[in-house]
């Protein structure tokens, strides 16, 4: 059997003294008894994207049913090994760690191979076919908000898309709706800058590793970038999962949003029970909730 490295174990959440809830803000949570492994999926590995750092490993599953233009440019770029000793050239405060070519403006730009230079925007899509499971939630920004296969999802009523919460990948662009293609993306690493929702495409959220990538030092340029070399952090490679040998895969479950244990899990957060707790608000917002993660080794 399997051990458990770090693992969501059920509700409700346990905190301690004064240090109650510090975990609030990651993937993984701690939680009572084991739920079902129904209550799990294991992504797909040819949608799981392993970006490698010399101080780290990131691992970002793509959302191909709300972006397949751009997911299948990001893959061709990464089987192409297109990423490889590019670097993260942005690390702005309280918002994004982007990466990509450092001499992406100038002649001396890699080439992207056989990828698409350009891509029709799939900043939305239609809601037929998307099943949401839905929260409450007064949200700002749509009048409904929830999850599909473990990813933040708002609506309108006729469309669908993905919101700009903590740990999520999107595809950078340039003043064209068409102008981005995968060769550099960002991560959200501060608050959730929900105002780029459907302005921007989104292709992806980070399952493990994301302290390799909020802990980056902050660039000294404007909005975040860096400013010499000396200061980047150059990516080792980046990989689809099912291009790596089998030993190298991460074995990583999510928990699935439409099980009745993921309900349970909302609902805890939105009515904060526990002891340490004087007043639960009994209302949350879609970036507050992280569907939880767990490795098996």
């Amino acid at each position: 059997m399997p051990q458990l490295r770090r693992s969501v174990l059920a509700l409700p959440l346990l905190c301690l003294m004064s240090t109650a809830c510090s975990d609030e803000s990651t993937t993984a949570v701690s939680v009572a008894e084991p739920p079902a492994v129904s209550e799990w999926r294991r992504p797909d590995p040819g949608n799981l994207l392993y970006l490698r750092l010399p101080h780290g490993e990131v691992i970002i599953e793509l959302a191909p049913d709300f972006a397949p233009l751009n997911v299948a440019n990001i893959k061709t770029l990464a089987n192409e090994n297109y990423y490889d000793g590019l670097a993260i050239i942005r690390s702005q405060d309280n918002y994004v760690a982007q990466w990509g070519d450092p001499a992406a403006d100038g002649e001396q730009r890699r080439a992207i191979g056989s990828a698409a230079e350009t891509i029709a925007p799939e900043f939305f899509r239609a809601l037929d076919g998307i099943e949401i499971t839905a929260i409450e939630s007064r949200d700002a920004y749509a009048d409904t908000v929830g999850f599909a296969d473990g990813f933040p999802v708002a609506s309108d009523g006729d469309r669908a898309w993905l919101t700009h919460c903590y740990g999520m990948l999107g595809v950078a662009r340039g003043m064209s709706a068409d102008s981005g293609n995968g060769s550099s993306l960002y991560v959200i690493t501060g608050h959730a800058p929900r105002h780029l929702d459907r302005n921007i495409a989104l292709a992806g959220r980070v399952l493990s590793g994301m302290e390799n990538l909020s802990a980056l030092p902050r660039g000294t340029g404007p909005l975040g970038f860096y400013e010499s070399e000396e200061q980047r952090t150059a990516i080792v490679d980046i990989r689809m999962g099912d291009e790596l040998p089998r030993e190298e895969q991460a074995n990583i479950e999510v928990m699935r949003t439409d099980s009745e244990t993921f309900t349970d899990y909302v609902q805890s957060r939105t009515h904060r029970n526990e002891e340490w707790f004087v007043d639960s608000v009994g209302r949350i917002e879609i970036c507050n909730i992280n569907p939880p993660v767990r490795r098996l080794d």
